[in-house]
């Protein structure tokens, strides 16, 4: 039993790993199931065993995608000496970028979000409370810290969690089409949130 169980959560991963290639490719509609169980090396009545529907692949994907970050956000609502806000912000600025290891991540990740931004995609409720959790997120940072006198400037905390997620995203748009991937996200991004954030400049020898 327990090896059966280990082979069907093997072959689920593949399938969601065969996923995200083939929408990061052909976006949602583009892909078919077709060849989404071709990329994975299984029949299509095989496929349909374990996601009857595309949209249920669509949503383990999405799941998959923001499986990290939601862990990252989880474990510094509660904890100790991380809960600096400057602390968090710069922790986040690495876990936002960590996914340029992974090209595939960052085009399944642009591909979604534009096709996504039609209210009648199946994705567009997941994008549209995924960028107010991370505003939200942001939002309580930055208030943090202008209320410790340790944010510069007259953007409000509100403001400048839209403009670091709109920043975010856009240099790692940028990324996929810089030559080699060789714009540096994590050190731009850094760079710009500490004219807010002074702390999070980096120091010398970093």
């Amino acid at each position: 039993m327990i090896r059966q169980y280990a082979k069907s959560a093997a072959v689920r991963q593949a399938i969601i790993s065969a996923c995200s290639e083939a929408f990061a490719v052909s976006g949602f509609h583009g892909a078919s199931m077709a060849e989404i169980a071709r990329r994975a090396g299984i029949s299509h009545t095989g496929l349909l065993h374990h996601f009857p529907r595309k949209e249920d692949l669509l949503t383990a994907v999405l799941d998959l995608q923001d499986e990290r970050s939601a862990k990252y956000l989880a474990d510094h609502r509660t904890a100790g000496e991380a809960s600096d806000p400057a602390t968090i912000l710069q922790g986040m600025v690495s876990t936002l970028v960590e996914r340029d290891r992974y090209a595939g991540l960052v085009e399944l990740s642009a591909v979604l979000a534009g096709e996504a931004a039609a209210t009648a995609h199946p994705a567009h409720e997941h994008f549209a409370r995924r960028y107010a959790d991370i505003r939200r997120f942001l939002s309580r940072l930055f208030r943090q810290l202008a209320d410790e006198g340790r944010l510069r400037g007259t953007v409000t905390p509100e403001d400048l969690a839209a403009a670091t997620v709109a920043l975010t995203e856009g240099l790692h748009l940028q990324w996929l089409y810089s030559p080699e991937r060789d714009l540096n996200v994590e050190d731009i991004l850094r760079e710009m949130l500490s004219a807010f954030v002074p702390e999070l400049h980096p120091q010398d020898g970093e």
